[in-house]
């Protein structure tokens, strides 16, 4: 498990190496994730205990959110002064997020010509059949 473990903050840390080597303006965890990704689908699957880690983890995640709350309540001076535009940034990429994917789920939709993912055949909008 800790092999796992280990592997992980590996994919993370190669990834960090990519963005800061290559100023990337992506985060280096998404990097190591792909990267990670990329091993896995090579592999052909996901072991058992890399599975195990991973449920660990996020079992555990609400737990990873309290560094950047205590950074939040330890610069709300700062926040205070900027909540309005804080506040339309939050709200108006809520709703940009809703509306992309509502429309990708509709584009989508079409594609696949109404088909349920289950058993591949058509459905009306009441579920029938």
């Amino acid at each position: 498990m800790l092999a796992w473990f280990t592997a992980i903050l590996v994919c993370q840390l190669i990834g960090e190496s990519v963005v800061t080597a290559f100023h990337l303006p992506f985060p280096g965890p998404v990097i190591g994730m792909v990267i990670l990704f990329g091993v896995l689908a090579a592999k052909g699957g996901v072991p058992a205990d890399l599975a195990r880690v991973g449920d660990t983890l996020l079992a555990n995640l609400s737990l990873l959110f309290v560094p950047a709350g205590v950074g939040v309540m330890a610069h709300f001076a700062l926040l205070a002064n900027d909540w309005p535009a804080l506040g339309a940034a939050i709200i108006g990429s809520t709703l940009i997020t809703v509306a992309v994917t509502a429309l990708v789920m509709v584009w989508l939709s079409r594609l696949t010509g109404g088909r349920d993912a289950g058993d591949g055949e058509p459905v009306d909008r009441e579920g029938q059949v």
